[in-house]
């Protein structure tokens, strides 16, 4: 836990590739792949849920959701220094306040006893009982600027880099020696017709499609149905499907004569078989990983300066 996420990377028993840094865009189906997720849980061990530092206007009522949604025994609330814009997130809070997505109970259907505590509000005969019963730990900090945004968007996307570029590292031969750059291994090729295709973040004609997918990180995916294709493909889905994500790849070349992808992952081979679907997001790989390519003299592929900014 106290490491950066780089260092320490393992394998989810269940993971789905959401697509995006934030889920402003699309919250419904941001709370679609929670239950996804949380729906593998079985109880067996104590879970931390690690939600996210969006708490202001719709992410708090995000947040509400999930706790309605997730019925946690514990919530941990860490408050910042001189700013009370978040109330306390206590179980009459969460059950009387709408979320995003759910709606709050009325406050007549609770009976109140006595000047309102956390031990003072009972359920009516016959009520609703779902509702939460966590028990709030509440942090508040003593020191100045404690929890102080700064730069935490900056320092997110470079943590998404390096852990994009620590999960590459697995493509590297396990021997200590000369590191390889990507365009030096051997990609697997995937025919068009054998996987589907879905650009999560945003509509892109199917004529421009593989423009979008070359060069790109993907997540591998399994979609339940069978793929099937009467031509040669590509295969293109019509929705985002909330599915298993087994891991992540960078499509390094696109082979429009032959119709195949050419995929660079670290994913082992008796999980790739089960891979029939491509999800494209909004992602990128690193700069670093085009920009310093080793042996390539001249122009950069993938790489361009020229590039008009009024478009």
């Amino acid at each position: 836990l106290p490491g950066p996420p780089f260092t320490h990377q393992q394998t989810p028993r269940k993971m789905v590739y959401y697509g995006q840094p934030s889920c402003e865009q699309d919250t419904e189906r941001y709370l679609d792949v929670v239950k996804y997720v949380f729906s593998c849980y079985k109880k067996e061990v104590p879970l931390v849920i690690n939600t996210m530092g969006w708490v202001k206007g719709e992410g708090l009522l995000l947040l509400i959701d999930m706790i309605r949604l997730l019925s946690p025994s514990h919530v941990v609330q860490m408050d910042v220094c001189d700013w009370k814009a978040m109330p306390p997130l206590t179980p009459e809070h969460v059950h009387f306040s709408a979320g995003l997505h759910t709606k709050g109970k009325q406050q007549s259907k609770c009976k109140q006893l006595g000047a309102g505590g956390m031990e003072s509000w009972k359920y009516p005969e016959g009520d609703d009982m779902s509702a939460p019963q966590h028990k709030l730990l509440y942090v508040h900090p003593e020191f100045p600027r404690a929890g102080a945004a700064g730069e935490a968007r900056v320092h997110s996307g470079n943590l998404r880099d390096m852990s994009i570029l620590g999960y590459l590292g697995h493509l590297q031969s396990p021997d200590i020696g000369a590191v390889l750059p990507l365009h030096s291994l051997v990609p697997y090729q995937v025919p068009f017709n054998a996987v589907a295709l879905r650009v999560i973040h945003t509509d892109v004609a199917p004529s421009n499609i593989m423009y979008a997918v070359n060069a790109s990180w993907v997540g591998l995916c399994c979609i339940p149905e069978e793929v099937r294709c009467q031509t040669d493909g590509p295969v293109l889905l019509t929705q985002t499907p909330v599915c298993d994500c087994l891991g992540f790849g960078i499509v390094r070349g696109v082979d429009m004569e032959k119709k195949l992808y050419h995929i660079l992952t670290p994913v082992p081979p008796e999980n790739l078989r089960l891979v029939n679907c491509l999800l494209l997001g909004n992602i990128a790989i690193p700069n670093c990983v085009l920009v310093g390519q080793q042996g390539i003299e001249g122009e950069i592929p993938y790489v361009t300066s020229d590039y008009n900014y009024s478009i």
